[in-house]
């Protein structure tokens, strides 16, 4: 499936329209046939995508793919591989390093386990909203940990957009910290989000994404953490209906290239694929803020108990956090006060 029924109608009827101007036009001006030739790919190369079909971030990955495919004339192709079925994050993290796969998008949380500068990005209750965020990636500071990659295996393209990340459980309404207390939570596999956890009162369970449905239907887990899309994507709402908006963290995504598959490109092939990486994640932008309202609006109309924190609640969820920034990025608090400083 390509990133929507509309496209491909699109190309049926451009591929139709050849046809009929190869017809029309009959013979060239020597009276042979003119007809250009199918380019076979020099380059086939894998991207893996955790998420399902319809998802802005796959929907953005083929976009890229097709991008990439037009801008090289066919040279360069490449297959999406989405639902995970190449593995969840971490794995397919391991995998780009050594060139296993070729392109990914990934969470910035398990890439912190390799890079822990990148945990300034992603502290709890850090950004004041989307445009403070986007204001800090597409900035001075987004480019300095952009070129924290080297010696890593991967290459970073572009940022992506994966909205605010709120809890939601089965077992109760989450109106006050005390109500966090004991609740098991899976987590990404990221030490920083399993003590975040562990600060509010909670049980942190890491597993995977791809996971999470069946072990909140078994009642293996009481909740999760994820923004609006993901939790109506994965059907995340039909077992547990008690939704807490507190947007701890508003955790951006990469677009990843292994540097084993980066070398092999020439600088014209490595100038297209940045500058479709970009325009992917354009696209990938303008997608989710249609998604994401669109999913509040389904988990809402399906009967979910949505909750937004008071302001003194917030406060004190804030805090319940704080010596985390120290933990965390201790060596980097001059980074996280530039960020702050962003959003005032």
């Amino acid at each position: 499936m390509r990133y929507n029924k509309t496209i491909a109608n699109k190309l049926v009827c451009l591929f139709l329209s050849a046809i009929m101007a190869v017809v029309l036009t009959g013979c060239g001006r020597n009276g042979s046939f003119s007809a250009k030739e199918e380019t076979s790919p020099e380059y086939v190369f894998t991207y893996a995508e955790n998420q399902p079909e319809d998802y802005p971030t796959t929907q953005a990955a083929y976009r890229f793919a097709e991008l990439v495919q037009e801008k090289t004339a066919g040279r360069i192709e490449i297959l999406v591989q989405a639902n995970g079925v190449l593995g969840d994050e971490k794995k397919v993290v391991e995998q780009l390093q050594y060139g296993g796969v070729d392109f990914t998008r990934v969470s910035i949380s398990p890439l912190a386990q390799i890079i822990p500068k990148l945990n300034v990005l992603q502290m709890p209750y850090l950004y004041t909203g989307r445009e403070h965020m986007w204001n800090v990636l597409n900035g001075k500071i987004g480019s300095d940990l952009m070129s924290s990659f080297d010696n890593t295996g991967m290459v970073p393209l572009s940022w992506y957009e994966a909205g605010s990340r709120n809890f939601y459980n089965f077992q109760r309404e989450i109106k006050t910290l005390e109500d966090m207390k004991g609740l098991k939570f899976r987590v990404q596999d990221s030490e920083l989000m399993v003590e975040m956890i562990q600060a509010l009162g909670g049980s942190p369970i890491t597993m995977a994404f791809t996971e999470s449905y069946s072990a909140l239907q078994k009642r293996v887990i009481d909740g999760a953490e994820n923004n609006w899309p993901s939790y109506e994507s994965a059907n995340h709402y039909e077992v547990a209906r008690y939704y807490t908006v507190d947007e701890h963290t508003r955790v951006p995504e990469l677009q990843l290239i292994s540097e084993a598959t980066w070398k092999k490109l020439s600088e014209e092939d490595k100038k297209i694929i940045t500058e479709c990486a970009l325009e992917s994640a354009e696209f990938e932008k303008q997608l989710w803020a249609v998604r994401e309202k669109a999913s509040e609006q389904k988990v809402r109309d399906a009967g979910v108990q949505v909750t937004v924190l008071s302001d003194e609640e917030a406060l004190r969820f804030q805090e319940a956090v704080k010596p985390l920034y120290e933990k965390f990025c201790g060596d980097y608090m001059d980074i996280v006060d530039a960020i702050i400083e962003a959003g005032k």
